[in-house]
């Protein structure tokens, strides 16, 4: 007799989904299937059965699961199924994954440069790694990843799991999760990707009983009228229809002699089988058990204690068993089909199905179930002195089994804490609120509120609000218990925080209050420095005109206070809010503020805190010179460390600066990948961001329904938060949109929108019109004179390099009407210098200072105009370019016709007026031919050709045919 069915049963339907899931992934098209049923259904056989028709298929198979402790370790099938890739020497050179490959350090320990942790990704960041990581090895052929026993995972692992279903449709990639039918998240996930069409959801049902008897049959070795009607019925009733059980019935009843075999080789009962369910299935293990001997059940039921999965090491420690003796009751134990291996890890091993873990503790009282837990817990914390990585949550799991809540409690808080440290903040809030629980009988308050502040501060990371106030009224009672005043402040402090977090700035307000009179007027700088660094964004989250006067002064006393009290991560984020603030008025101290900032995190090792630091310290740069130097370099380094959130925040800068230097090309790549990802990855902030800069990419080429379809997107997509975007929307685009339109009274509209909205709600955006181009058109206008210049260049936003050209040409424009000419053209000449890195930019200044220049006898109207006609001609801005012709031709210049072909003629030519029939005829003059010659090859006639000659020499300066050939072959040249 066979111990399994050599094929699978009953099955037929759940094998061809699983047929078309490999398929499509072989052909690009990824997708996903839950398999779901209760113990022993068939679902680890089903996914097996697919890894086998995928390894036939060439595919790359992957496999991981969640142990019995997997709820306390984040992202554990990944990691295991990744490093059986590793062993196999069949991981792909990864080079290609860029700053995926060191987020994926969380995983592969082999790539962690010690960095991996200083990511801070999120579990969306790290499932685009792994998407991207897989589609790599799938490239070929197709990849199966197989993840079992998901209803123990932990939140990270489902968060990276839901990414993955919203994101397989165009990869190579086939999934297969299993998991029991309870109530549980991934139960959830499951359903509800059911509904979405990301993945099917396929539930196991019992086998029919014509389906049993062909299970039996199989793993009887005869045809299925060979099982006596008696054995399948008996095996129908006793199973529910549940193959683990069927077979188990079956080893049983073939060991104990129930079963013999015919002369005709059929199979005969001679005795009543076993009956009940789940009793026979206990009984079965009961039975191989104790052929095992009484001293080797008790040591495979100390290992079912543990879990599903045990360690060995700690069996041996726990019940002071020799080698030789554990050896042998392993040895035996896998002879019977009770325990086997786990591959992962050398001194692991599992028992063969999580029924037989729960049988063996069948027959335990609470109580020895509780002592021999407490054994557990004492052998595990003796090996493994600090309780590093997983054994932790597992003595945690263990003196919770064991009774002592106290000890358990601790050690969920401690691994909870770790979690966060790692980036877990799923799996932190889970433990911390698990320890917060078992702690309420803690008589050490002190330890309690340590905890519960770490798990607000872990809540306000995963958005879990909805128990805030909750936690709010343990805050009170512990302060009615006595807590220490200062601990009471510091938890205000986190639920300020969390109500921030919230949105609810009424409520984070409250709190703030409430430390501050808790903390009194003689409070010291460690707990202070909090407080304030709280207050300061709140205030920036607010609406009000002197927000951030009052965010810098808090900003300023809490960095001063973190650095005195030696808390650098305060100090740090304080310094960073100082460093944005003080970007409108000093822009030197702006770099100061980000470079203390980074030295901090220098010296403390918090690698992200630094990158951070060079990033905003970067950003000043460019706005101050236009440099983007600093910031690539910053990009780099972000990209080194796997900083993928804000290595899209620089790349959001670099694509509005390629705008702003009218390379849209360059801006539209960077857009649409930043866009691509940042709504996988659910970046909602970021992605509005760069919506408004798409829009700002329309509005600089005067595409203006493309313009607004940006714009309504981001109204759609942002929310509340496309607030924050109004400033750039008006300033940025809509204005810029109106004036290559040439609709002057449009612009000042939308510009003056912009700043309604910046001084109800004044943002840190300092490109959006308000120190720039708002000046100049109300100077162009007469609304503003020099004492509104002088209020504008009071702020060192004035002197950033995009409002620097605006402001200049404002002042030319103001000294020209003064009748001060050669100060006015010295000024022009300054701004043309300053917009070198801005075409765009540079020849609309040239085009509207033009006209008042004429008006008040300065400059060169006309030559502005010629280089400004010619740009926007080039650049396919209709409006301007004609509006450009219309006002050379008031000002009696002469205006060459546009025609078609136009765009041939050398820009320097064009710029004095050549038109592109007198390109032709200046082509034809550097052989030296006479015009009959000239009129016969370009087919008009000699008196035409003298025409453009004269209008050649004329336009070029030259004196005679001579000098205008020579002419002609240096420019051609040229």
């Amino acid at each position: 007799m066979q111990t399994r069915s050599p094929t699978v049963v009953g099955r037929a339907r759940e094998i061809e989904s699983h047929h078309r899931l490999l398929a499509g992934a072989g052909d690009g098209r990824g997708g996903a299937i839950f398999l779901v049923g209760e113990p022993g259904i068939g679902k680890s056989r089903l996914a097996a059965t697919a890894t086998t028709e995928a390894l036939d298929a060439g595919m790359t198979t992957l496999r991981g699961r969640v142990g019995a402790i997997g709820t306390m370790v984040a992202f554990r099938p990944f990691t295991e199924a990744l490093l059986s890739l590793i062993r196999r020497g069949e991981m792909p050179a990864t080079e290609v994954l860029g700053p995926y490959q060191q987020v994926l350090g969380r995983l592969v320990p082999d790539w962690d440069d010690g960095t991996a942790h200083d990511t801070a990704a999120s579990p969306v960041v790290l499932g685009e790694a792994v998407l991207r990581l897989l589609t790599l090895v799938g490239r070929e052929h197709g990849c199966l990843l197989v993840l079992e026993d998901l209803h123990g995972s932990d939140p990270e692992t489902l968060a990276v799991i839901e990414y993955m279903l919203d994101n397989l449709d165009n990869q190579p990639i086939a999934l297969v999760a299993t998991m029991r039918s309870e109530t549980c998240a991934a139960y959830e996930l499951a359903r509800l990707s059911a509904q979405r069409g990301t993945a099917e959801l396929i539930e196991l049902q019992p086998l029919r009983r014509t389906e049993v008897a062909e299970l039996a049959a199989g793993c009887l070795e005869v045809p299925v009228d060979g099982v006596p009607e008696q054995l399948a019925d008996q095996l129908w009733n006793d199973s529910a229809g549940v193959p683990f059980i069927v077979e188990e019935l079956l080893q049983e009843a073939n060991r104990s002699g129930q079963l013999v075999s015919g002369p005709d080789g059929s199979v005969q009962v001679v005795d009543d089988l076993h009956t009940n369910v789940p009793a026979a299935v206990v009984r079965s293990i009961s039975s191989r058990t104790a052929q095992l001997g009484p001293q080797s059940r008790d040591i495979l039921v100390l290992a079912a204690v543990i879990g599903h999965r045990f360690p060995l090491s700690v069996v041996r420690e726990a019940t002071g068993t020799d080698e030789r003796q554990l050896l042998a009751t392993l040895r035996a134990g896998v002879a019977a089909q009770l325990v086997g291996p786990d591959e992962p890890a050398p001194d692991w091993y599992a028992f063969r199905h999580p029924l037989t873990a729960e049988s063996l503790l069948a027959g335990l009282t609470p109580t020895e179930r509780s002592n021999l837990a407490s054994r557990c817990a004492d052998a595990v914390e003796a090996l493994h002195p600090g309780l590093p990585g997983e054994w932790c949550p597992m003595v945690a799991e263990l003196a919770d089994t064991g009774g002592d809540s106290i000890r358990a409690g601790r050690l969920f808080a401690l691994a909870g804490r770790r979690s966060f440290d790692d980036g877990s903040t799923g799996s932190a809030a889970n433990l911390l609120e698990r320890a917060n629980t078992l702690l309420i009988a803690d008589p050490d308050i002190s330890h309690r509120a340590d905890v519960l502040g770490s798990l607000l501060l872990a809540l306000s990371e995963t958005g879990g609000y909805e128990h805030i106030a909750t936690h709010a009224a343990t805050v009170d009672e512990l302060a009615d218990r006595n807590l220490d005043s200062r601990k009471v402040a510091a938890l205000h402090v986190q639920l300020a925080n969390a109500e921030m977090m919230a949105g609810r700035w009424s409520a984070a307000l409250t709190h703030v209050a409430t430390a501050r009179t808790l903390l009194g007027s003689d409070a010291g700088d460690a707990d202070l420095a909090p407080v304030d660094a709280i207050a300061a964004n709140l205030e920036l989250a607010r609406t009000s005109p002197g927000r951030l006067k009052t965010a810098t002064e808090l900003a300023l006393r809490a960095a001063a206070a973190a650095e005195r009290a030696e808390l650098p991560e305060v100090a740090c984020e304080s310094l960073q809010l100082l460093g944005i603030l003080a970007r409108e008025h000093d822009l030197d101290r702006s770099v100061d503020y980000f470079h203390r900032a980074r030295q901090i995190a220098e010296d403390q090792g918090m690698t992200h805190q630094r990158v951070a630091s060079h990033f905003f310290q970067a950003g000043t740069i460019c706005l101050a010179n236009g440099s983007i130097l600093e910031l690539e370099q910053a990009r780099q380094q972000a990209l080194r460390i796997g900083a993928i959130q804000l290595m899209y925040e620089m790349d959001g800068i670099l694509g509005q600066q390629a705008i702003l230097r009218s390379e849209y090309a360059r801006a539209a790549e960077i857009i649409a990948e930043c866009l691509e990802v940042t709504r996988r990855l659910r970046m909602g902030r970021a992605a509005t961001y760069f919506l408004a800069i798409k829009a700002m990419l329309e509005a600089h080429q005067g595409h203006r329904a493309a313009m607004e379809a940006a714009l309504a997107e981001v109204a759609n997509w942002g929310g509340e938060r496309a607030s924050y975007e109004l400033p750039y929307s008006y300033g940025l685009a809509r204005a810029f949109c109106a004036l290559l339109e040439e609709n002057r009274e449009l612009a000042d509209s939308d510009l003056a929108q912009a700043l309604a909205y910046d001084a109800q709600n004044p943002t840190t955006l300092h490109l959006t019109g308000k120190n720039g181009l708002a000046l100049l058109l109300g100077v162009l206008s007469g609304r503003n004179g020099w004492a509104h210049f002088e209020a504008v260049t009071a702020t060192a936003a004035s002197g950033m390099r995009w409002n620097r050209q605006f402001v200049q040409f404002a002042e030319a424009v103001l000294l020209g009407r003064d009748g001060k000419v050669e100060a006015a053209n010295a000024k022009v000449q300054e701004a043309t210098e300053t917009a070198a890195l801005f075409p765009l930019a540079r020849n609309l200044g040239l085009r509207l200072v033009a006209e008042p220049a004429y008006a008040d006898g300065w400059g060169d109207p006309v030559g502005w105009l010629r280089l400004a006609e010619d740009y926007f001609h080039t650049a396919g801005i209709p409006a301007v370019a004609s509006a450009c012709r219309g006002l050379m031709r008031q000002l009696g210049a002469t205006v060459s016709q546009r025609r078609n072909g136009s765009e041939l003629v050398p820009a320097h030519l064009r710029q004095l007026g050549i038109t592109t029939r007198e390109f032709e005829v200046c082509q034809l003059l550097v052989d030296r031919i006479g015009n009959k010659s000239i009129a016969s090859r370009l087919h008009i006639s000699p008196r035409t050709v003298e025409k453009h000659v004269a209008s050649l020499m004329s336009k070029t300066q030259q004196p005679d045919r001579e000098a205008l050939s020579s002419f002609a072959r240096t420019a051609l040249q040229g």
